[in-house]
This record gives structure tokens, sequence and C-alpha cells, in this order.
């Protein structure tokens, strides 16, 4: 087991396995169909170069590249992990540019978050990532939202022709010739004195809106 490891940290390997990862989703893309629902909703902020955080489940990442509409770059949060790491790489062939969240003391430094929204730029956050518990939100979202006083907006994918792994948020695999969907929901406002116990409201309430996402993506596919 030490062996595998070792060898999927392997730099050359890692980057091998990026660019095949890469191609296959490259290829889905090319074969499959796609269909986005109130893509008004992100619309208004690119227009207005106005900042937001949107946040999706983490086994909704292979994709999530594609619901995107604008020049500006997707940052999405990057784990210290080396699937993290790998998932890094594979942005690289996309519009994900990965926001490294650890410092050289392997301490999470969240300054680089911050900056970026005041900068008017765009945070993509898996609040259930990056080990779990599966679909359910982490405060820290909310708690970004709060003091940057930027809205999340949510987002759900489903695909016709697609399975899951044997990992801890099953993750969704979608295969070639697939029709897609994205399901933008409305911004959510986080206020700025909210309490402890209002953190973990908004927690179900995000939760609740990515599912609704996800549901409606699911039931619109044809």
């Amino acid at each position: 087991m030490k062996i595998k490891k070792k060898i999927l940290k392997n730099f050359f390997i890692q980057n091998s396995i990026a660019f095949i990862i890469a191609i296959y989703i490259y290829l889905v893309r090319l074969t499959s169909k796609f269909n986005i629902e109130n893509s008004n909703i992100p619309n208004n902020f690119w227009k207005k170069n106005q900042p937001f955080i949107f946040a999706f489940w983490h086994n909704q990442l292979m994709m999530i590249s594609f619901s995107w509409e604008t020049n500006k770059r997707i940052n999405i949060l990057a784990s210290g992990h080396s699937d993290g790491r790998l998932g890094a790489l594979i942005g690289r062939y996309f519009k994900l540019n990965n926001i490294p969240t650890y410092n050289k003391n392997k301490k999470i430094s969240i300054k680089p978050i911050f900056q970026l929204l005041k900068t008017n730029n765009y945070i993509g956050v898996t609040p259930d990532g990056p080990r779990g518990p599966n679909k359910k939100v982490s405060e820290g979202i909310i708690k970004i939202s709060k003091s940057s006083q930027v809205p999340i907006i949510p987002i759900g994918f489903w695909s016709s022709n697609n399975f899951s792994l044997n990992s801890w948020d099953s993750f969704l695999i979608t295969l070639p010739f697939s029709n897609c969907k994205f399901v933008w929901g409305e911004p959510i406002f986080v206020p700025k004195n909210i309490t402890e116990n209002e953190i973990k409201k908004y927690q179900i309430i995000l939760e609740d809106k990515i599912n609704e996402c996800v549901q409606k993506a699911k039931k619109n596919i044809k």
C-alpha cells in the first residue's frame, strides 16, 4: 500500500494520469449535449463584475467547469491531500485555478480566498470536501460568506449516462454521449451579524438548495 501511495505521488505519474483524465473529460464534452438552467443568475454577477462563491457537491467536480460561461477563471479550494494535488493538475486543462489553502507548516490559511474575493474574483467550494461527510455542508463556506459579505450561489449537475465510484463521496463519472444538465440556484446572502446557531441554520439552507438544484437537473434530463 505504501509503495502504491509513493507511485501515485510521483510527479511524472501524477501528470500523466491528469493528462489521461483530461482527455477523457474533453471526450465527454465533445460527444455530449449540455443545457444550463437559470444561467441569468451568474450572468448578472459576471456582467457587473461582482464576486460570488459558488457551491456544489464534491462528487460533481468532473464536469463543473462546463457550467462556467465567462472568461474569468474559477478559483477552486485545493486540499493538501494527494487527490487534491491530482485535481489541481487536471484543473489546469480547464478553467480551474486551484487555491492552495495550506501553508508551509501544513496549517490551513484562508487569506488567499479573501484576497481573491476583494478583487472581484470567483471562488468555487465543495462544502462537503475534501473528506466528507458526503453531501453535508461544513461551516467554512458560511463563515467565508459572512466575513466577506459575498453571496453563495448553489449549483447542481446530472447526466443521463453515468456511474458512481466506490469512494467517500460516490464520485460521479459521466459517460460519453450523455445529456448533461446544470441548474443554478438563487443567491444566498449571509448576514454579517449572525450567531453560531444561525450559521448552522445557513448550513442546512445551503445543503437543501444544492440538493434541490441536483434534483431539478435529474428531473429535467431527457
